[in-house]
């Protein structure tokens, strides 16, 4: 994986989940969409998008894992690491986000905060790219 792909996650999160908003279809759907300029790589017009899907459903964790995605993308690595660590706040077995957030980490030059998250990772889903980051064989 070189270092200007963003992460991806092993399988993609569900989309927005309704909180009663006057039209939760359009959330969905700029959720639907955001992945899609991702996956084009145009992250700008995902955080875009998924602004507005956050700003009505802010407890939505699998839109700002998207979003952080997208600014990780973007190389907007501040507002990625705020992102994945929400996400992990709520979530703190998500390996994947543990992944994410050490690569922001690396990205940024802070190597020891990255090799811790990329040891919660692999602890937690030793899958063999969060193994092969962790470096558990290093003896360090």
């Amino acid at each position: 994986m070189s270092d200007t792909t963003p992460p991806q996650p092993p399988s993609q999160p569900s989309g927005p989940r309704s909180s009663g908003s006057a039209s939760p279809e359009t959330h969905v759907i700029d959720f639907r969409a955001a992945e899609q300029l991702l996956a084009a790589r145009d992250p700008r017009g995902a955080v875009k998008l998924l602004d507005s899907v956050i700003a009505a459903h802010p407890e939505n964790t699998a839109a700002r894992l998207l979003r952080a995605r997208a600014f990780f993308a973007a190389a907007q690595l501040r507002p990625a690491e705020l992102e994945f660590e929400l996400v992990l706040e709520r979530e703190p077995d998500n390996a994947f986000a543990h992944y994410a957030l050490a690569r922001t980490h690396e990205r940024s030059g802070r190597r020891e905060q990255a090799r811790r998250h990329f040891r919660l990772a692999a602890a937690l889903d030793p899958q063999p790219e969060y193994l092969a980051a962790a470096r558990f064989d290093d003896n360090q």
